[in-house]
């Protein structure tokens, strides 16, 4: 299975983040990314096994403490990735990412070794857009956190295999 952990948003936050995808002018060969698949991953887990996910989910730490992810900052990244940036690191957000990779390194879960760059992709494939005339604020209450699967397709989907909280 090939799995990630992400804060996974509720039907609010959805919605709020499709607003902001909506605010952007997409050209034609960008690829939006379905409403149903946006959300912030925290670390990329890749392909495990049955035992190895089974583990896994019994020893998934819960959310340390609640916080709020303050949304403002449209970005358009290398090779035409289209995100949707926090305005800052909050302490709870960098508490849990941690805890999560300590977690997955004792579990001998290999996770990435780049800086944590908190996002949102909006979309693909998006070189010749141009950012939003301005970028939403809004806040996104976190309580929690998903572990979810990637099927392939197609269509590719995400199913949310354990809600993690406090």
């Amino acid at each position: 299975m090939r799995l990630f952990l992400a804060l996974w948003p509720d039907a609010a936050v959805r919605q709020r983040l499709v607003d902001a995808s909506s605010a952007w002018p997409w050209p034609p060969q960008a690829a939006p990314v379905p409403s149903e698949r946006l959300h912030l991953t925290l670390h990329y887990l890749g392909e495990l096994g049955e035992v190895e996910t089974a583990s896994l989910r019994a020893r998934l730490p819960g959310l340390p403490e609640p916080f709020v992810l303050e949304f403002g900052r449209a970005a358009l990244w290398p090779q035409g990735i289209a995100v949707l940036e926090p305005l800052g690191v909050p302490p709870g957000l960098a508490a849990l990412h941690a805890a999560l990779g300590l977690a997955l390194g004792e579990l001998g879960v290999r996770t990435d070794i780049r800086p944590f760059r908190p996002h949102v992709t909006l979309a693909r494939h998006a070189q010749a857009t141009s950012l939003p005339a301005e970028s939403p604020r809004w806040a996104w209450p976190v309580n929690g956190y998903a572990l979810v699967q990637s099927v392939s397709g197609p269509p590719l989907r995400y199913d949310v295999l354990q809600h993690l909280g406090r």
